[in-house]
């Protein structure tokens, strides 16, 4: 007979700094307030004294502190001690006649479950089982009322930790799809920087391969009138002699980001490299900068897009371009200060001009900002 199991077969993997963040906040708004206000209005409900109200309170804490490790990696290690512990508390609560204090046991195990690699289904039954068995003992120590006690500790302790269990598995599909989404954002980031290379690359073979094809046929050109038009052949050699010196200069441009940009077709480019990176992007357009400082902004706003892409773990990058200069702020700062040689050569091309360009990293946010004071 085959084995029924709820759909997902297990969760996937959520590792990464910034897929565990991630979730991480998601629990600590969607999973965490709804536990903690249902535990407490439970307590206060349903306890007498002072000694239920501790017993409750025990079991509470073991399932909060279940429910905030679920989204790290020792979810495991503090979810099993606490299972055991609301299991207990649990015990002691049906045997002093505390109606719900199975809540923190059917938490426990509603988190447990949905991970288990196999046999899920044969879990869920088990443990709705088990919560019933030990509810059971408040009928074999208090002897009036029997059906009424088999309902309110059996049977509604084993099918609400059975509902419990199953909402997790719902909870769970939405925490991968979460871990998927970011995980996607990532593999987005890193084709936008190998795309970037890939541009680069397709500049450097027009620099270059033009320039090598022409130097092939001017060479042989100058070697068939060695010895019949030394002049001429002299005049072929020179024209090489320019032509290399220039690829030269226009390939120290290229790899220094010194080329001839569009401002307006690097924003543009930023956006949407950021867009399908999975960042949010606001571009703040207040004024036109002067025609001067079209490319140099353009150039600073490039080489910041691409150590966004490569260092940070941004969810939001704002770009704000007035008369004076440009500003891209970010909130993804990485740990320490990372090497940004780019922009450090694009620091003194803009100081020759009369610029200015700042790099501060503060409160978790990463600004670049150039900008030319005499513009104002």
């Amino acid at each position: 007979m085959t084995e029924i199991s709820p759909p997902r077969p297990r969760r996937m993997s959520w590792s990464g700094d910034a897929v565990q963040d991630r979730l991480r906040r998601l629990n600590l708004i969607t999973v965490m307030p709804p536990l903690l206000v249902v535990g407490v209005l439970l307590i206060v409900l349903s306890s007498r004294t002072w000694w239920h109200v501790v017993i409750q309170v025990i079991g509470l804490l073991a399932a909060t502190a279940t429910a905030e490790r679920w989204t790290a990696g020792d979810f495991i290690r503090v979810a099993r001690p606490c299972l055991v512990l609301t299991a207990v508390v649990w015990l002691a609560g049906a045997l002093s006649d505390i109606t719900m204090a199975f809540y923190g046991l059917s938490m426990v195990g509603s988190f447990l479950i949905p991970p288990l690699p196999r046999h899920r289904f044969a879990a869920l039954v088990g443990f709705a089982v088990l919560t019933g068995v030990i509810g059971a003992a408040n009928v074999l120590v208090h002897h009036d009322h029997l059906g009424a006690r088999v309902v309110v500790y059996v049977v509604t302790p084993a099918v609400g930790s059975a509902l419990s269990t199953l909402l997790m598995f719902a909870s769970q599909r939405l925490y991968d799809l979460v871990a998927e989404l970011e995980a996607s954002r990532e593999k987005e980031a890193e084709l936008a920087v190998v795309r970037e290379r890939v541009r680069f690359a397709s500049e450097l073979h027009d620099i270059q391969g033009h320039t090598l094809h022409v130097v092939k046929l001017k060479v042989a050109l100058a070697e068939k009138l060695l010895h019949r038009d030394l002049n001429r052949a002299q005049e072929e050699l020179r024209e090489v002699h320019t032509l290399v010196g220039e690829t030269i200069v226009q390939t120290k441009e290229l790899a220094y980001a010194q080329r001839r940009l569009n401002l307006s077709a690097e924003l543009e480019n930023a956006k949407n490299l950021f867009e399908a990176a999975g960042i949010h992007v606001r571009v703040e357009r207040l004024a036109e900068a002067g025609s001067g400082v079209d490319e140099l902004l353009g150039q600073v706003l490039r080489e910041t897009t691409t150590n966004i892409l490569r260092h940070a773990q941004a969810r939001q990058v704002r770009i704000t371009l007035d008369e004076t200069g440009i500003s891209i702020v970010n909130d993804g700062a990485p740990d320490g200060t990372p090497e940004l040689s780019g922009l450090s050569a694009l620091g003194a091309r803009l100081a020759d001009q009369g610029g200015e360009l700042a790099v501060e990293q503060k409160d978790g946010r990463f600004v670049t900002a150039a900008a030319f004071p005499e513009k104002r």
